[in-house]
């Protein structure tokens, strides 16, 4: 059962056409939108999935390395694969900045635009 009620119905506000969204997906302003988060995400991905193979090849193929004792019980692999968390939360941390900084601001100006708000 929710506990929070819905959002009033708006009322007066104008919803965009087909034709509209169409025209707006064609827009420099729009293009730039998708420059931005392209332009950070894909990077960052591919830089991720490079880190997280490499761990994956050494978990497999360099047991000597990985098993090399830092401190006690704790091993190269444990803190390679602790880095993994690591750095999934800070990228996410970095691109919900990014968003709010640099995406955010430009998706409402086009989105008020389109509701007629501007």
């Amino acid at each position: 059962m929710a506990t929070e009620t819905p959002p009033p119905a708006r009322s007066g506000t104008n919803l965009p056409s087909t034709e509209e969204f169409a025209e707006v997906q064609q827009s420099a302003e729009f293009g730039e939108l998708r420059r931005a988060h392209r332009s950070f995400a894909f990077p960052l991905t591919i830089a991720f999935t490079a880190w997280y193979l490499l761990y994956v090849l050494l978990s497999n193929y360099a047991d000597g390395f990985m098993g090399t004792k830092i401190a006690g019980h704790v091993n190269v692999a444990l803190v390679l694969g602790l880095a993994q968390f690591l750095t999934t939360f800070l990228i996410a941390w970095w691109y919900a900045r990014h968003a709010a900084a640099e995406l955010d601001p430009k998706a409402e100006a086009i989105k008020s635009r389109m509701e007629g708000g501007a």
